[in-house]
């Protein structure tokens, strides 16, 4: 079934965010989030709260995401590796071919400062000139999401109407789409918010 879904779709997002603005995540329905975009083909998936609680108790997401995936679509799991985003852990390629990133706040905007002073040092030590920063610099120094394109879609958990610092830099041209809470979400509810984006007539600015 999973695969038809996401073959039934007009257009199916090559990055997708879940960003959990409530105060308490649920570590069992953001792993059922997950397995979900990996099961209809989803290639990358990032994970944020603002409070930086998965990525905190990784592990924890880790065997739940694992579990899942185990028991909603049967794969072998040994291979599988979660990066989470600026530490040192390498493996990206999960075996049905999705690659996740965990992320907090720190991977938004103190990553943006960080890349300008990582620039400015490089400038300093005549490696750049000023003149040499453009969009596609920046994209290359920020550590977050290396690898990553930038989301064509986020799914935004809870009542706060506001992304809560997730990725400022990368979601100018994102489809934004709102639901209650993540907390006991059906595979329908998921499904209808993909649908609603397959939808979606972007015109990327015009």
């Amino acid at each position: 079934r999973w695969r038809a879904d996401g073959s039934a779709l007009r257009k199916l997002p090559l990055h997708v965010g879940l960003v959990v603005t409530e105060e308490e995540p649920s570590y069992a329905d953001m792993a059922s989030l997950v397995v979900w975009c990996m099961a209809v083909g989803i290639s990358y998936v990032s994970v944020y709260d603002h409070n930086g609680i998965f990525k905190r108790n990784n592990s924890r997401l880790m065997d739940e995401i694992l579990k899942q995936q185990q028991e909603l679509i049967g794969l072998d799991c040994s291979k599988y590796t979660v990066e989470f985003a600026n530490q040192d852990k390498t493996g990206q390629v999960l075996n049905c071919q999705s690659t996740l990133k965990v992320l907090s706040p720190e991977d938004g905007k103190a990553d943006i400062v960080k890349a300008a002073q990582n620039f400015c040092q490089l400038v300093a030590q005549q490696q750049r000139t000023h003149t040499d920063l453009d969009v596609n610099v920046l994209d290359n120094l920020l550590s977050s999401t290396n690898g990553f394109p930038d989301p064509d879609l986020v799914l935004k958990f809870g009542p706060v109407d506001s992304t809560l610092g997730f990725l400022p830099w990368h979601i100018r041209l994102t489809e934004i789409i709102s639901l209650p809470s993540h907390l006991n979400i059906s595979y329908e509810e998921f499904f209808s918010a993909l649908h609603h984006y397959a939808a979606c007539e972007q015109r990327w600015g015009k």
